[in-house]
């Protein structure tokens, strides 16, 4: 099951990415490049997961040391 839903979401990001293709311009601090919108948009979506999961674990490692340390 884990594996249709997999294969269904590839198949809906790879018509995202067909149907948006036109350029569009990016400015960041002093910083301007031009790239696909499909290509912004996942780069932003990725960047979100990173940091989301960094933080995240950096959570969870904070609270089991307070666990650990109540439990002593």
């Amino acid at each position: 099951m884990a594996l249709v839903a997999a294969a269904f979401l590839a198949v809906l990001l790879i018509i995202f990415l067909v149907q948006n293709t036109r350029s569009t311009e990016i400015s960041f601090l002093w910083m301007t490049t031009s790239t696909p919108l499909a290509v912004a948009l996942l780069i932003a979506a990725v960047g979100s997961v990173l940091l989301t999961v960094i933080l995240g674990t950096a959570r969870i490692t904070q609270l089991r040391r307070r666990i650990r340390k109540q439990r002593n």
